[in-house]
């Protein structure tokens, strides 16, 4: 199978980056994106070149490393897929793609299309967490959860934090990734006590990176390789407004309640 990447080739974060044309003749349509950017680094090593650098780890869509924007989409073409399950049988025969890093000021590059993602972990070191102590292990079934707020939770945990929300919004706002990390904790009994505290600290987080705003365009959902809802931004924002009120002292509260 024949096809034609261009590659964006950025030495360091200081450098200037252009697009570089490779043209490949041997990949195979089983192979994923990543395996065929082995073979072009094989290639390129074989010639005394410098390789392309990018991220991978699990391979298996899990990990979220493996984020590359293809043709000016989050992950490439597929829907609910990352760039690592992306395989070659989804491109025709001759087809020209484009392989650049995620375009976001909180994501500087790296080298190539390798970016720096530390943002959304600060966000999450924030207090994306529980610290209480829960003691062990309940028996199951012990504590009542209500079944639509279990599979709720359980959709928002599916965030992999690849930032595939981020690269997709125009305004590179990162609320799909912290609302994403914020319901999934706030809707179990083990995440209530922090509850107030965690989306406070997290938002606060949120805003002092480089992420932009949230309009409410839904690319990210979109370009969400986990299907994250986009619910998951409005249940954030009603959370923060609950806490913000929790937290002010009764005299500001029955000023505002006057007004």
């Amino acid at each position: 199978m024949r096809l034609i990447l261009n590659i964006w080739r950025q030495k360091n974060a200081t450098s200037a980056g252009k697009m570089v044309r490779y043209e490949m003749n041997n990949i195979n349509e089983d192979m994923s994106m990543l395996e065929a950017l082995d073979v072009l680094n094989e290639a390129l090593i074989g010639k005394g070149e410098e390789p392309v650098a990018f991220e991978h780890d699990c391979r298996e869509g899990i990990c979220g490393s493996c984020g590359i924007m293809i043709n000016g989409v989050p992950h490439g073409p597929q829907s609910a897929t990352t760039t690592c399950q992306l395989t070659m049988r989804h491109f025709k025969e001759g087809d020209e793609l484009f392989l650049e890093p995620w375009r976001a000021l909180a994501f500087p590059i790296i080298k190539d299309l390798v970016v720096d993602r530390q943002a959304l972990d600060r966000i999450i070191q924030s207090g994306g967490f529980v610290a209480v102590s829960t003691g062990s292990a309940p028996d199951g079934n012990a504590i009542a959860i209500p079944k639509h707020d279990a599979d709720r939770s359980m959709d928002a945990a599916a965030c992999i934090g690849c930032g595939a929300c981020v690269a997709a919004c125009p305004n590179a706002s990162a609320a799909l990734f912290t609302g994403a990390k914020i319901e999934h904790l706030g809707l179990l009994p083990q995440g209530q006590p922090e509850r107030h505290e965690r989306v406070l600290k997290m938002v606060q987080q949120m805003n002092s990176e480089k992420f932009g705003g949230c309009t409410n365009i839904g690319e990210c959902s979109a370009a969400c390789p986990k299907e994250i809802p986009l619910e998951v931004i409005a249940w954030t924002n009603r959370d923060f407004l609950k806490a913000c009120w929790t937290d002010r002292p009764p005299s500001e509260k029955a000023t505002a309640g006057a007004g």
